[in-house]
């Protein structure tokens, strides 16, 4: 239970808050406080501060407009300090993150007595390596790289070194004007060129590298140490729960977690443990890294050393790699040889994610190999490790060196190989939803190559043992959790515990007052595409206001291309289509426009239907051209709706009707950003009117009013 001391600080903070913006008390935002405050005063602790019970999970659906941000900041930090804990918000796009680190945390300490500390957590791949940003200037070590390029991506050719850049980084940094952070330099950096110069956790020798007392990472690394709340993303949270926890951020035990945006968690989770792997190209990799390791023991001491051991079993491990994976070719030519549109990437999914007994013991044979050679790889790694500490034998320092990101480098190429086998040699669970499992060919003539996919088709039992089961508490909020005005298909993918608290705050904005949601008679269902696309045209062409701020948003970008190019050239003059520039400068464009009273009109696809925050005069009519139905195209999905409809189910009701919902939801919301907004919604979808679930969809949309035209 909460002190009376914490309760009256929350209470105090939140008239504070309210008196310095101006704001009124919102019923919503209180019910939201209380929540937190209630499912995290009840985690009751033992002796060692370790979390007892499993009422420890909040899941909150706050409509836009409640102030969320604020009511698990309010609620969240004063809590997790008074119980020893670091307080994680996580989230899953980079402008939320600005907001809460520029302007909610800052706000908190400037208007309220709280007093915390906090920075942005993010992964080694947003930092400088200055070994390898050395590396790069180094002509020497450039063509030890060369030598080493086989066991990378690609292979390095004259010019493709940005030196020019890299100078001048070097400059930066040793000029202090640059902390190495990516996002903080003032220049364009091409990803191509940000690649060769950051690192991950296989290939950072951590205290072993002689610049460990500069690096970038380990700088940043200490503010978290120190932080009182800690503002990441879902990928890096997923990234260090992956490592066993407390590898990048806390350890899941002495951690509060807020998931803002966290209906992307699942999905988030279940591309973080999707693996693909190509086999020809495995098989050139690991003999580039045979030829490779004959390098290294030329370089060898005299001295006997676990290496030189090592160095010695490597060949046959890889020999023993090979000779699997090429009799896995052969026993998956039937299935490449049934595959008839290779030009369309089609794919073969192994019903159910069941694959042959023969592949999958072929795949354990593999696994296991990986494994062997992975652990001599690790072995030959933890050598050079010693050697920079003064304790190995059999390597000098200078090769020690050169040797340690290298190797790292290999782990990490090993390491997603050990997975995809794992994956398929495991026999599923019947008590758990099962794996997918799927082949495609790759690449064309002497370049063709098979290529091997995994995963799991839900996240739940991973997110259940990984982080559920292991953080103190955890606080899950959007404005998007549930579908079809449940918290089923949230559950059903993310795991959390039965027994979790549950609230849906609804929004503070007056829907039925400020906007109307039409579907006008249509003749034509989406699946006549060319007549539907005619309809859209037909409604853009008379009812878009040319001096108003439009949105259209499509499911697919070959009715959006289509509709572009037939519309009226009135419209063409004003419209801005996705694709054709960054999102942000789309925006921008879209905003200086409406400045400027003269009309813009944005096409776009689902990333403009979520996320995208046009307040005000910038958006006063959202179009919706169809249903936004997902096609169970992914070998992922389509494994999902098999299992599904093998226990019972019907995938078209528990799966295509629910996420339907929550997009429909998502783009609907793109109108109201704020109490004073006004404007139409249009759904160019006469299902909604003539199939049964059309009301369902309907009566899950927030309480607009309705101008529905009977078909």
């Amino acid at each position: 239970m909460l002190s009376d001391e914490l309760k009256s600080k929350i209470q105090a903070a939140y008239r504070s808050s309210l008196k310095a913006k101006g704001h009124n008390a919102r019923s919503g935002q209180r019910q939201m406080i209380a929540s937190i405050a209630r499912t995290l005063g009840n985690v009751s602790p033992d002796s060692e501060g370790n979390r007892l019970g499993e009422k420890h999970v909040a899941v909150i659906e706050a409509g836009t407009g409640t102030g969320k941000t604020l009511s698990y900041c309010l609620a969240a930090i004063p809590i997790a300090k008074a119980r020893g804990k670091t307080l994680v918000i996580s989230t899953a796009t980079v402008a939320l993150q600005e907001q809460i680190l520029h302007k909610e945390l800052p706000d908190l300490l400037k208007h309220t007595d709280y007093q915390f500390k906090y920075t942005l957590a993010k992964g080694r791949g947003r930092y400088l390596c200055l070994n390898h940003l050395e590396s790069h200037l180094d002509d020497e070590a450039q063509a030890t790289d060369d030598m080493f390029a086989g066991l990378f991506e690609q292979h390095l050719q004259p010019g493709d070194i940005n030196t020019a850049l890299y100078k001048e980084m070097d400059d930066a940094i040793k000029a202090g004007t640059w902390d190495g952070d990516k996002d903080n330099w003032s220049g364009i950096v091409r990803e191509q060129d940000w690649g060769r110069l950051k690192t991950d956790h296989q290939q950072c020798t951590n205290r072993n590298c002689a610049n460990f007392s500069a690096c970038p990472f380990y700088k940043a690394r200490a503010e978290i140490e120190v932080a009182d709340v800690i503002v990441a993303n879902h990928d890096l949270v997923l990234a260090d729960l992956s490592l066993g926890g407390g590898a990048i951020l806390t350890a899941p035990n002495d951690t509060i977690y807020v998931f803002d945006e966290g209906h992307h968690l699942p999905d988030k989770a279940i591309n973080h443990f999707r693996h693909e792997l190509r086999l020809q190209q495995s098989i050139l990799w690991l003999r580039q890294l045979e030829k490779n390791l004959l390098n290294l023991k030329q370089e060898l001491t005299d001295d006997v050393s676990v290496t030189g051991q090592l160095l010695f079993k490597i060949p046959q491990m890889i020999q023993t790699i090979v000779n699997f994976i090429q009799y896995a070719q052969q026993g998956l030519a039937p299935f490449i040889n049934n595959l008839t549109d290779l030009e369309n990437n089609e794919l073969h999914r192994f019903e159910f994610g069941i694959i042959p007994e023969e592949l999958r013991q072929l795949s354990y044979s593999l696994q296991t190999s990986y494994q062997k050679l992975y652990a001599a790889i690790e072995s030959i790694h933890d050598e050079c490790k010693k050697v920079k500490q003064n304790e190995g034998m059999g390597v000098n320092s200078e090769t020690a060196e050169v040797w340690l990101p290298i190797l790292g480098v290999v782990l990490g190429r090993l390491e997603q190989a050990k997975s995809l086998w794992l994956l398929y040699s495991s026999a599923d669970d019947q008590n758990f939803p099962p794996n997918a499992r799927w082949l495609t060919l790759t690449g064309q003539g002497m370049e063709q190559d098979i290529e091997l996919g995994g995963s799991p088709i839900l996240a739940a039992h991973t997110l259940r043992m990984q982080l559920w089961d292991k953080c103190y508490g955890a606080i899950v909020t959007s404005a998007t959790l549930t579908a079809l005005n449940q918290f089923h298909r949230f559950n059903m993918r993310s795991g959390v515990p039965k027994d979790s608290e549950y609230l849906r705050v609804i929004s503070p904005f007056d829907f039925r007052e400020n906007a109307v949601l039409t579907v006008p008679k249509l003749a034509h269902e989406p699946n006549n595409a060319d007549m539907h696309t005619q309809e859209i045209v037909k409604y853009l062409n008379d009812e878009v206001d040319l001096e108003g701020a439009s949105l259209v948003l499509f499911s697919s970008r070959k009715q959006m291309e289509a509709v572009a190019e037939a519309v009226d050239s009135k419209l063409k003059d004003i419209m801005l289509i996705q694709g054709e520039q960054s999102k942000r400068i789309i925006l921008e464009s879209h905003k200086e426009s409406i400045d400027k009273d003269k009309g813009s009109l944005l096409l776009g696809l689902a990333s403009f239907a979520e996320g995208v925050d046009l307040p005000g005069k910038y958006l006063t009519h959202v179009v919706i051209a169809k249903i936004p139905f997902s096609v169970p195209d992914d070998p992922v999905d389509a494994t999902l709706a098999e299992w599904i409809q093998k226990r019972g189910g019907n995938p078209f009701m528990e799966i295509s009707i629910p996420d339907a919902s929550l997009k429909l939801v998502q783009a609907t919301g793109r109108l109201l950003r704020s109490e004073k907004d006004t404007g139409k919604i249009c759904i160019l979808d006469k299902r909604l009117i003539t199939k049964r679930y059309g009301k369902n969809l309907i009566d899950s949309l927030p309480p607009y009013s309705l101008a529905l035209e009977p078909h």
